[in-house]
């Protein structure tokens, strides 16, 4: 086993269809590190079984141990309704109390790892990831500049350590925590002089969108579906066609465009 490994999340079957095209994207990257895929029971043997048969190393995790309180701010429902998503819509199949278990990685038997959200598509070798210290991920920008103070936690860095998993759970279900966008307010809160990764080892979809000037098929290393999910039927289709067209190539084992290749915003 590698002391290295890229590490995601799923915790239903909608993000193992994510995960499978997430595989994919790395094998054809060429990494060696392991590829571990962590699932709650939500996700059913056989999609658990596509993504073994894909060289994934599967590991059970369980929800965290959090109070009834925590558990019911951070409801989906309540969640929403405190704290809307005004910018996109997140699929009915968006648990958000799920996000947190991703802090579970911080347990696994690994030296160094890459979280990568199940909706993301590896586009070039990022193995130099490895080198770079806990806690390094790219700012949350998608609408204006002004979000770079902001971080996503759709693509981060992080030495898995028992002692910071504890401390992480201490601070996470204190009296009255509320984290407005679960896992990704928590760790930025946890991690507040995170280093700051370039836009292109995780962009958002919505920079094709509104901030088609920052947009570089040369450049981008890791694409990020946030919000929509591109194995959705949704009403930003028509206008993200050529990153849907791209998730789709590598979903189906199909022969995938060099991105380069591909055209640009507008």
């Amino acid at each position: 086993m590698s002391r290295d490994a890229y590490v995601t999340l799923v915790t239903n079957a909608d993000f193992a269809l994510g995960a499978r095209a997430l595989l994919h994207s790395l094998r054809r990257s060429g990494t060696s590190a392991d590829i571990a895929v962590m699932h709650t029971g939500g996700v059913p043997a056989e999609a658990l079984a596509d993504l073994e048969s894909r060289g994934a190393r599967l590991v059970p995790v369980e929800m965290l141990p959090t109070s009834d309180a925590f558990n019911a701010r951070h409801a989906r429902k309540d969640l929403h309704a405190a704290a809307p998503f005004l910018k996109g819509t997140k699929p009915a199949f968006h648990t958000p109390l799920d996000n947190f278990a991703k802090l579970r990685l911080w347990q696994l038997d690994y030296d160094r790892v890459v979280f990568l959200d199940a909706d993301t598509l590896v586009l070039r070798n990022i193995d130099a990831l490895f080198d770079y210290p806990e806690f390094c991920a790219a700012p949350n920008v998608y609408e204006s500049l002004g979000d770079f103070h902001r971080m996503n936690s759709g693509v981060f860095t992080a030495r898995p350590d028992p002692e910071t998993f504890a401390r992480m759970l201490t601070r996470l279900d204190a009296p009255g925590a509320f984290w407005r966008r679960t896992d990704q307010t928590f760790l930025q809160d946890f991690f507040p002089r995170w280093h700051g990764l370039p836009i292109f080892m995780n962009t958002l979809q919505y920079v094709w969108l509104n901030m088609p000037e920052l947009w570089s098929w040369e450049q981008i290393s890791v694409l990020h579906f946030q919000y929509e999910k591109p194995w959705q039927a949704h009403n930003k289709a028509d206008r993200l066609r050529p990153l849907i067209d791209l998730w789709q190539a590598y979903f189906e084992d199909g022969p995938v465009p060099d991105p380069t290749s591909l055209p640009a915003p507008g």
